[in-house]
């Protein structure tokens, strides 16, 4: 029961790899109605083979910080599902940089895909859940948001200044959004993860293979996590058991946030 995602709804955005494919199956695993949505169309349609004919899966594709393309996800969500009780924003974009060359540039970029995507997918996913609850006599809540973000909001790169600043202002979004969102009977909530096998990490750690144990050094608890185990932390902010949490960030980071000795915020 306190993890029951059974007969809900989600939409997963950044499901094509990666975190956002990890949180989306678990999702599905766990008995929810799954909307797989991410710009690789190539990578989503490989993944909906592994579904066959499950009815309870299905992918979208398209630039996920578009406005157009929310509101096209959440039709064709409907169109599948008839509802949508959960959104989970996976999409993130992360780009290192110069801080002293074009950081306006950068920064407009990192906004635009790590504060305003979701924030602007929230809102939309949000009203049709208000609509939901208004046409239902369903007690239970009306909905539960969670986003993705990183160390980087709490432990600032210079390399990263851009992603840092974007992150923390999603922080500040997902506690905003919680308090006008709990009169409505939706939960908002953020998982903030280090230490984690990202496809970002598994790129870098291939060029960069000694910032392995740099990062294992400056986890307390001594190892990397895989995505599943993110995952575990996204299900149960979306499920029954976290009926009374919001705006909240939830670390996932095996303790590396008390501590952080890693220059690697991203990770």
């Amino acid at each position: 029961m306190s993890n029951s995602v059974e007969g809900r709804t989600a939409i997963v955005t950044g499901a094509a790899k990666g975190i956002g494919l990890a949180i989306a199956r678990q999702l599905h695993d766990h008995g929810a109605n799954v909307m797989f949505a991410d710009c690789n169309e190539a990578a989503l349609e490989h993944e909906m083979e592994r579904f066959g004919d499950d009815s309870r899966a299905r992918s979208f594709a398209a630039d996920m910080s578009q406005r157009l393309s929310m509101a096209n996800l959440l039709s064709a969500t409907i169109d599948s599902f008839d509802r949508v009780d959960i959104l989970v924003n996976a999409h993130r974009l992360v780009k290192p940089g110069d801080p002293l060359e074009s950081i306006e540039n950068g920064l407009e970029e990192m906004l635009r895909q790590n504060l305003l995507a979701g924030l602007m997918m929230s809102k939309i996913v949000a009203k049709r859940m208000i609509q939901q609850s208004k046409d239902s006599d369903d007690d239970r809540m009306a909905g539960a948001i969670v986003n993705l973000t990183t160390l980087a909001a709490q432990r600032p790169h210079p390399e990263l200044m851009a992603y840092s600043i974007a992150s923390a202002a999603q922080d500040q979004a997902t506690r905003a959004l919680a308090l006008a969102l709990a009169s409505h009977r939706i939960r908002v909530n953020s998982v903030a993860f280090g230490s984690v096998m990202t496809t970002e990490m598994k790129k870098t750690l291939k060029e960069n293979p000694d910032l392995r144990e740099g990062i294992i050094k400056g986890t307390p608890m001594g190892r990397i996590a895989e995505s599943e185990e993110l995952a575990d932390a996204v299900l149960y902010l979306a499920g029954d058991g976290a009926g009374f949490v919001t705006g909240q960030i939830l670390n996932v980071d095996g303790g590396r946030s008390l501590l952080d000795p890693v220059q690697a915020a991203m990770f």
